[in-house]
Order: structure tokens, then C-alpha cells, then sequence
């Protein structure tokens, strides 16, 4: 086997050495946006490493086309930054050209394979309740495991997270295969609950993996597309992504159309779940205006086929609907930022568990030895968030600590004075960060 990842390593180089990738950042032509052309070599999934380098920088992608008939991969994007400006941070287009051209190691690279010593991986994904994530950073505080950065997406009833954790001791990777077995047994129980109809799965790696396409990889393993009975009638009462997939004969194609509220790194989770089906992108446009979002893509499956039946159509549908939904922010979004310290995670998801919230989505990071993180939160009964329980649990964290982004009109503006917190010196109401670092999934 290794012989043959060999091969295919050196066949690779060969290729990438005879028909460089090519990168042109264009300022000038465009008004509006900065418009990046890459040229190379084509195979499977390349669109999607280069749209991951691009939304990784944060960038907005605002048009996109797409060509790769034959073993040329032709790509133009149309980027702002997230202000709608264009970009013109060198540091930014130095890293663009780098990891774009012909010298980049990123190409081949869509999901990390590198042994990290940093930190432990846990992937995890179960049926979703109210203070799931509350429990399961209990067990970590609880196994003096740090968590240092983490990913948590609900969706149709399942919930899955990708978390970094150290030892608490060292500050690095777990290495006692004692220690992780007794994480894993302990944070199975935790996903698995009174309710065994369904699998849950823990798995610890050292691997370093890009935490949202694993995401999405989980999630669609878990087959979360999949919607039933009384799910199926919620959904249908909220505005669901209006997706089709026609055959197009002449060609031997098939169209798929997607047209949905915009959103950053939509143009991921797309092409994301179409590259996981192993569907392969020949052309295609990506166009938003105002607050809509339009894509259309000409694809055949790797074997070469279009999409052959109707049931399969259907699960094409579903699945692209599911990517989509994913990252759809459900609930009122909370920006923490305070210091790093052992238990923080634990602390606040309490907190939240301990007010009837629970957390829909959650980005946990740590930068400097802060932490900044955020939180969509819902009432854990289906009534809207009440103002007085925010209130009330900003006041126990700290007001500068936790701040609440798009607030509901109906709420009153926060108070100009700065109450205490009663963590005392676990929250520290002086701690202050800059809350544009943090990532909005809205």
C-alpha cells in the first residue's frame, strides 16, 4: 500500500512540474472585487482546496467560474474581503499566490493528514439535547483535559463537534493510551444518553484534520440529510434552499441550480458535499445579488455518468439542502472573550444549561491566551430568547465579557454602567479583545 501512495506521490510531482499551477490577481478590472484566475493541472477535488484556501482567509466569494473539461482546471473568483472591499493586504495576496501557485503544499492537502504533538483530536457526533455540549465539557474539565479550539454544528436532530485538546499537565497532545480510552468511553456515554435507537461515535486522533470539512464529512457519513415524519414538517415550515438537478442529454451532463439566502462559505459547504458524493464539477457559475446566492454547476459522477435515476437525483437534492442548512444560524449569537484559563468551556456552557439555553452552534478558539469564542443559543423549550435571561447570565459572566450580536429591537440597549461579575476573579470584567477576529456564520 505504501508503495502505491508512493507512486502516486511521485506521479503527482511529475504532473505539477510539467503544468505548474498558475495564479493572476487582478485589482484593476473589476471594480468592486478582486478577481483571482488559477490555472492547473485538473483531478478530483482541486476545487475544492482552492475554495477552502480562499475561505479560510475569510474572503467573500461574490462570482465564481468554473472550467475544467479535459486535465486543465480553469477557476475565476471575484473576492471582497468582509467589508465588501477589495483586497489589497499584501501579506494577504503574498499568501494567496503562495499557496495557490506553483510552489503551494497545500494542493492535495483538503484534509489534513499531518501528525500533530499540539493537541489531541476529538471528533464526536450524537443524537442532539439540550446541555449536550455543557455535558461533554464537563467530562473533559473533569479528565483535566483542556479544550483549545472547537467546532459544534447541530442539524435534523444530530449534533457533531470537532475539538482540540491538551493535557491539562503538559499543555500538549495526550500521549497516555489509558487516559484517551477512558475520554473516549466517557464521551460516548455522554452522546449516547438514554436514547440507543441511533449511533453516536467518539473518535481521538492525533491526525490534524480542517475542522470544517470534517464537519461535514461526519454529518454526511451520519447520513443527516436524511429527514423524517415530524422533522421533515418542521423544515418545511422555514424558507428551505430551492435546489434542482435536471439532465442535460446533449451533454451527458447533469445541471444542478441552487438558489438560497447568501451567506459566507456557502460556496464550501456546496462544492464540499458534492466532491464527498464523488460528483465531479465540469463547469459552473456562482452569482449573488443582494441577499440571494445562485449556483449552478455541470456535473457527472467519477465514473463518468450523470446522475442515472431518480431516487438518486432526490438523495442529491437532500444532501445539498442538509450542506447548506448546516451553517444556518439558529438562535441569538453570543461573542465571548475573556482570558484562557482550565474549565472555561465547562464553566459557560453551564451557565447556559443552568438558564434553559441551549447551543445550536459554537466556535471555541484560543489565541494569545485569550479565548474568544462563539455561541448561537436557543431557549431550550422553543419559546424566543428572553431578554432578562441574558441579562442575567452577562451578569454573571461579566458585560465585557459576553456580548450579544444582532439584538433583538425589542430588547432595551445595555445599561452604561458596568455591573460586577459573581465569578469574581474567574471572569475578569477588565479583559477586552477585539470582537472582528471572531467569525460570523450569520
Amino acid at each position: 500500500m505504501s508503495f502505491t501512495q508512493d507512486m502516486d506521490d511521485e506521479y503527482e510531482k511529475l504532473i505539477r512540474r510539467m503544468n505548474p499551477p498558475r495564479v493572476v490577481i487582478d485589482n484593476e478590472s473589476c471594480k468592486n472585487a478582486t478577481v483571482i484566475q488559477v490555472d492547473s493541472a485538473n483531478r478530483h477535488g482541486i476545487l475544492l482546496e482552492v475554495v477552502q484556501i480562499l475561505t479560510d482567509l475569510n474572503l467573500v466569494i461574490t462570482k465564481a467560474y468554473i472550467s475544467s473539461d479535459g486535465g486543465w482546471f480553469m477557476d475565476v473568483f471575484n473576492v471582497t474581503d468582509q467589508d465588501g472591499n477589495k483586497i489589497t493586504n499584501e501579506e494577504i495576496l503574498d499568501y494567496i499566490q503562495k499557496s495557490l501557485g506553483p510552489d503551494s503544499s497545500c494542493f492535495g492537502r483538503s484534509v489534513g493528514v499531518l501528525p500533530s504533538t499540539d493537541y489531541t483530536s476529538i471528533e464526536l457526533i450524537g443524537r442532539d439535547r439540550p446541555g449536550l455540549l455543557s455535558e461533554l465539557s464537563a467530562v473533559l474539565r473533569h479528565q483535566k483535559c483542556n479544550v483549545v479550539n472547537a467546532e459544534v454544528w447541530t442539524h435534523n436532530t444530530r449534533a457533531a463537534a470537532v475539538m482540540h485538546i491538551t493535557d491539562q499537565e503538559t499543555g500538549c497532545a495526550i500521549t497516555d493510551p489509558d487516559k484517551l480510552a477512558r475520554v473516549k468511553d466517557l464521551l460516548c456515554n455522554v452522546l449516547r444518553g438514554s436514547n440507543r435507537s441511533r449511533e453516536a461515535k467518539t473518535e481521538v486522533t492525533h491526525v490534524a484534520t480542517h475542522m470544517e470539512r470534517r464537519l461535514h464529512q461526519m454529518m454526511f457519513d451520519d447520513r443527516d440529510y436524511e429527514r423524517v415524519g415530524e422533522e421533515e414538517d418542521k423544515d418545511d415550515q422555514r424558507q428551505r434552499p430551492n435546489v434542482s438537478v435536471v439532465n442535460w442529454y446533449d451533454r451527458d451532463y447533469s445541471m444542478v441550480t441552487i438558489r438560497c439566502k447568501d451567506r459566507p462559505k456557502l460556496l464550501f459547504d456546496t462544492v464540499c458535499t458534492l466532491t464527498d458524493m464523488q460528483y465531479v464539477v465540469f463547469h459552473g457559475s456562482v452569482d449573488t445579488e443582494g441577499p440571494q446566492a445562485y449556483q449552478e454547476y455541470y456535473i457527472r459522477h467519477v465514473d463518468g455518468s450523470p446522475v442515472k435515476s431518480e431516487a438518486e437525483r432526490q438523495r442529491v437534492i437532500h444532501c445539498l439542502e442538509a450542506a447548506i442548512e448546516r451553517r444556518v444560524s439558529e438562535g441569538l449569537k453570543l461573542e465571548l472573550c475573556t482570558s484562557d484559563r482550565p474549565g472555561l468551556l465547562s464553566d459557560v456552557t453551564r451557565i447556559f444549561r443552568e438558564n434553559s439555553l441551549t447551543v445550536t452552534q459554537a466556535e471555541v478558539s484560543t489565541r494569545g491566551g485569550k479565548a474568544i469564542n462563539t455561541f448561537y443559543v436557543r431557549d431550550a423549550s422553543g419559546y424566543p430568547v428572553d431578554a432578562k435571561t441574558i441579562d442575567s447570565i452577562r451578569q454573571s459572566i461579566g458585560q465585557t465579557i459576553l456580548k450579544v450580536k444582532g439584538r433583538p429591537k425589542e430588547w432595551k440597549q445595555d445599561a452604561p454602567q458596568e455591573s460586577q461579575s459573581l465569578f469574581g476573579g474567574l471572569f475578569k470584567s477588565r479583559s477586552f479583545c477585539n470582537f472582528g477576529l471572531v467569525r460570523s456564520y450569520s
